[in-house]
């Protein structure tokens, strides 16, 4: 089973993150792409895929995400079949927009038939814990799919 980890950031925390999930998933055939560089029409059920995306603004997705959702929209393919999970960072501070990016993906993403599995990770800023050592934690107990059956 390959796992495609994608990341959306800001100022590039979610990027240290998706390469600590990277490590921890490194007995599956790990790629990490920043979504500023991949395709949706890349998406393959065949693959499981993560997404680690932060907020931005007021509960926006982060422009290095923007891209990728404005092309997922206008394409609107049809991604029955394809798992994947979110790890969101976000910041509790913010309200009712916390965590929103994460959020907004997964919402994208399903809404092209697509399914979301295991718990959506959220990282909250104001703690103290640090979003790389929470991410770890969460990536272990991803139910990271068996490759289909041929």
């Amino acid at each position: 089973m390959r796992v495609v980890i994608l990341f959306g950031s800001e100022m590039g925390t979610s990027e240290a993150v998706a390469e600590c999930v990277a490590d921890e998933l490194s007995a599956y055939d790990v790629s990490v792409y920043d979504m500023t560089d991949f395709d949706p029409g890349d998406l393959t059920a065949d693959d499981f895929h993560v997404i680690v995306c932060s907020t931005y603004g007021d509960g926006d997705l982060p422009t290095g995400a923007e891209p990728f959702f404005d092309r997922l929209d206008a394409t609107t393919p049809d991604l029955t079949g394809l798992r994947f999970a979110v790890f969101g960072l976000g910041d509790t501070v913010y309200g009712d927009t916390y965590n929103r990016g994460g959020e907004i993906a997964a919402e994208k993403l399903t809404a092209c038939g697509a399914t979301q599995i295991g718990e959506h990770g959220r990282h909250d800023a104001s703690t103290g814990v640090r979003a790389k050592d929470m991410a770890r934690e969460w990536a272990r107990t991803l139910p990271v799919p068996a490759p289909a059956a041929v």
